[in-house]
């Protein structure tokens, strides 16, 4: 149980300090406009800190994103003879979440906050 505890603590830990480890985006570097996948870092850490809504408000096509990666090598594996059009469609689900956030974030002014 110690055990756990000292494992659960270092990770809160790390969740509190993982920030300073993110990337920069070269594209907002030299355009100073958000990419597309802009947001994804801090809404997979604000995931991973269970704050769900702020995920979701940095950038709403993280969960899309994990279940379409988290999906394709099992479906392959568990439905061969469907997996290739269930990949599609997620990936079709997923684009569109991009396009649709990235198109509200760049005609509202949406900033991260």
């Amino acid at each position: 149980m110690a055990f756990v505890l000292h494992i659960l603590s270092a990770w809160s830990s790390f969740l509190g300090q993982a920030d300073i480890f993110f990337l920069p985006c070269p594209f907002k570097y030299l355009t100073g406009v958000d990419c597309p996948g802009c947001g994804f870092q801090r809404s997979l850490l604000a995931l991973l800190q269970g704050n769900l809504s702020r995920s979701l408000h940095l950038y709403p096509a993280t969960i899309p994103l994990l279940v379409t990666f988290g999906t394709a090598w099992p479906a392959k594996k568990l439905i061969p003879e469907n997996w290739e059009l269930l990949i599609k469609i997620l990936y079709v689900i997923t684009g569109s979440v991009i396009l649709i956030s990235y198109l509200i974030k760049l005609f509202t002014g949406h900033v991260h906050g």
